[in-house]
């Protein structure tokens, strides 16, 4: 656990595992915080050297008043890579961290081994603005459990609530309580605002690292054909469909997730 000053800004990470591993740098969605990926870090810790980063204004990381755009907080990113010496990282980003670490792979494609995209989006469709303004209006007038009750019907597939309802409770439950804090409402609509003006696809053809996109299909918040878009523009691409499952693929089909995700890592890891 530690933090260092960046663009106004201390930044909170942890590392976990085994330095002389593989790094991955595993970049949360919307809200920001590192430890909603959950027991996925202990899978991934058992295997690389994971970096684990709060987002600007989320978690134990600076709720600074500017700053919340997905090419900055790439900056953030690079900033995190270059203090801990490292050469290259694998890149597994979800939802928004999907979006951040397309930027990062823009900006400095020599620091990116492999780029995972999971529920992830070059740019807002007609479907994703109607959704992100509801969203809003939900941020600013509800409070924070309610609000993350609503996500979470967004967030999971139907069939998973049907058969989980204990686990999309305690969910909703972590969530709630994750980063309460002064300002916290303010700085959640600025983040809905940063995720809703971001838009790379222009430039997805200039990514060259080689990409994983992963979608479920019965994402209702980043739906597949955002996914498809990132796919069929990244050149060096591939793209793998989790059949029944909505948003939060790393939490609904965590061991599946794992293996797809640490097999394509793998396979770009050799002879680093």
């Amino acid at each position: 656990m530690a933090t260092f000053s960046t663009q106004d800004i201390d930044q909170y990470y942890e590392t976990h595992g085994d330095p002389a591993h593989p790094p991955v740098l595993l970049i949360s969605g919307l809200g920001g915080v590192g430890r909603s990926w959950g027991p996925q870090i202990d899978r991934f810790a058992e295997r690389y050297f994971v970096i684990l980063p709060d987002q600007r204004g989320t978690g134990r990381s600076t709720r600074a008043e500017t700053g919340y755009t997905t090419s900055r907080l790439a900056l953030d990113m690079l900033a995190l890579i270059e203090r801990l010496g490292l050469d290259s990282v694998h890149i597994v980003g979800a939802s928004t961290g999907g979006a951040i670490a397309q930027h990062l792979a823009l900006k400095r494609p020599d620091l990116v081994r492999s780029l995972t995209l999971s529920s992830s989006f070059a740019r807002f469709d007609a479907f994703m603005h109607r959704e992100f303004e509801i969203r809003r209006k939900i941020a600013a007038e509800w409070d924070r459990f309610d609000v993350i009750s609503a996500y979470a019907l967004f967030l999971f597939s139907p069939r998973f609530t049907f058969e989980h309802p204990d686990r999309v409770a305690d969910w909703i439950e972590i969530a709630s309580s994750m980063h309460p804090g002064p300002g916290d409402r303010e700085i959640d609509l600025e983040r809905i605002d940063m995720i809703a003006a971001h838009d790379t696809s222009a430039r997805l053809g200039e990514i060259t690292r080689p990409t994983l996109v992963l979608c479920g299909d019965n994402n209702h918040c980043t739906p597949m054909p955002l996914s498809e878009e990132l796919a069929r523009e990244i050149p060096a691409s591939e793209l793998v469909v989790f059949q029944d499952a909505g948003e939060l693929i790393e939490i609904e089909q965590s061991e599946r997730y794992f293996e797809v995700v640490s097999s394509f890592i793998d396979r770009h890891s050799e002879g680093n």
